[in-house]
């Protein structure tokens, strides 16, 4: 049998020193492997710092266009934001505006090519790339964050499809996912005419905020064939702007479980970059 191979992610890198010190924690004492960078966050120049001075750790974009703050001024991209400057959170009418509005494309496009070329301004190697609340499942971000991300040498995307069975294994009542897989599928065949790679599953949706140790070594011993990606949101604490009822410190437990640790043990960890030069 072909030895399985995962990716262990933390997002929200740069969200603020809570975070971050999760991330290098989780990194350096457990399992993981890589982490998603906002790069207009309040805490990002202190993550690019802690990353900078830690090689093995591998760090992508997190694309925010939805519930954060953006890199361009709010004049530069007013249909993107509300009145005090920060991206707009219904997620829904933004969606329709993006899709439909010549003027709101344009600015979506000038917003998600500042985002990439502030990650490139670090001096970091882009190791993958992924968006908040998955919006690049929208076609309109997708197929934007293809074109404009080959110019900055994008070579992985997470696609957030999640086998349903693998989680039924575990807890037999967990639903969802539907839309994501629907979606996500065009999102994958999208990617792969661009020659970008993405890992064959995703895990972390069914579970968001809730990834606690005994799910997390469940899903290890359930991968299915091939590379899989599980991305949490590790923290030491909730933060200013954190998500209401995440269970952060439990989520950077797990990645420092023991018994986690064992069952990765037996696995092929790595960053997207590792992954996508073999294939």
């Amino acid at each position: 049998m072909a030895e399985k191979g995962v990716i262990i992610t933390a997002d929200d890198f740069g969200a603020a020193p809570e975070v971050n010190e999760a991330v290098m924690r989780a990194h350096r004492e457990g399992i993981l492997t890589c982490t998603s960078l906002m790069v207009a966050a309040p805490g990002a120049a202190e993550a690019v710092k802690l990353a900078k001075a830690c090689p093995t750790l591998g760090v992508g974009l997190h694309l925010v266009l939805v519930e954060g703050r953006p890199v361009l001024p709010s004049s530069q991209i007013p249909a993107l934001v509300g009145p005090d400057g920060n991206f707009r959170t219904d997620m829904v009418r933004a969606s329709f505006g993006m899709f439909f509005r010549p003027k709101v494309r344009r600015q979506l496009a000038a917003e998600i090519e500042a985002q990439f070329a502030a990650f490139a301004s670090t001096g970091l190697k882009l190791d993958h790339v992924n968006a908040h609340k998955h919006f690049h499942l929208h076609p309109t971000i997708g197929g934007l964050l293809v074109k404009i991300g080959r110019r900055y040498g994008l070579r992985s995307v997470r696609v957030p499809i999640e086998p349903i069975d693998v989680l039924r294994r575990i807890e037999p009542g967990v639903s969802g996912g539907g839309v994501e897989r629907f979606v996500g599928a065009r999102l994958k065949d999208r990617l792969w005419a661009g020659g970008i790679w993405s890992p064959d599953a995703v895990f972390g949706l069914a579970w968001s905020g809730a990834m606690t140790a005994k799910r997390v070594a469940a899903l290890l011993d359930n991968l299915p064939d091939g590379v899989s990606e599980v991305y949490l949101h590790p923290a030491l604490s909730a933060y200013p702007g954190s998500a209401p009822g995440y269970r952060y410190s439990d989520e950077l437990a797990a990645l420092l479980a023991p018994e986690v640790i064992a069952r990765a043990g037996h696995l092929r960890r790595g960053r997207f970059a590792d992954f996508a030069s073999a294939g």
